[in-house]
């Protein structure tokens, strides 16, 4: 894909030493699964998402800030809209952002069962889709209107899009913990088939590491 073509990117997901970006049993009393907000401690100890406080700006906010950069759509998972699953019952879960969500642009959520897409304060708007990643990857590119498109959680989401090459970019946040279990990124992965690494960067919280689509 050329420099001037949009791009599929994952930014910024924290992942442990064994390969899991969330804990077990997610619930609404654990929306990252048991001990799953452990593996976003460094997020909120930079001012790029806290502005109380009181480090110096570094790699970590570079890395936070990029991830918002030229963003002008994002496709997720249903897991990580919220903790409601199967049939909705009803249509009163907007997902765990309040009013204003911090998108700001549409957002396409991945799902057997859809339902009718709303509208939030400050221009977010979900879809519910039931597609192939190739038809929601379409979408969501024409909704970007040439800015590139953004691939949220959760684990199974990443994969799909990973084992189709369809993601452009990929930075994992690997945070020095061990999770034991929950949701594992790397399974069926066969090591990241099509990927190379292209850059690796340390702060005292997390490394850094980005993965290209390779031409081969």
């Amino acid at each position: 894909m050329s420099e001037s073509m949009p791009k599929l990117r994952v930014h910024n997901l924290a992942i442990s030493l064994d390969g899991y970006v969330a804990g077990p049993n997610q619930g609404p009393d654990h929306p990252l699964g048991e001990g799953g907000m452990r593996l976003h401690e460094w997020v909120f100890a930079t001012p790029y998402a806290n502005p109380e406080a009181t480090i110096e700006p570094g790699v970590d906010d570079d890395y936070l800030a990029a991830g918002d950069r030229g963003i002008g759509a994002t496709i997720m998972g249903r897991n990580m809209f919220g903790p409601i699953r199967g049939e909705w019952q009803d249509h009163e879960w907007k997902g765990w952002w309040g009013d204003n969500p911090p998108y700001h642009h549409d957002v396409f959520v991945l799902t057997h069962h859809p339902r009718p897409s709303f509208s939030m304060d400050g221009g977010t708007t979900f879809h519910f889709v039931d597609d192939t990643p190739e038809a929601v990857l379409g979408r969501a590119f024409e909704a970007a209107n040439g800015q590139d498109v953004r691939l949220g959680g959760g684990a199974a989401t990443v994969r799909e899009y990973l084992r189709a090459g369809l993601v452009d970019e990929l930075h994992l946040a690997v945070v020095p913990i061990l999770l034991g279990s929950g949701e594992r990124l790397y399974d069926g992965l066969a090591g990241l088939p099509g990927y190379e690494v292209a850059t690796v960067a340390h702060s005292p919280a997390v490394t850094h590491v980005t993965f290209t689509h390779s031409a081969a």
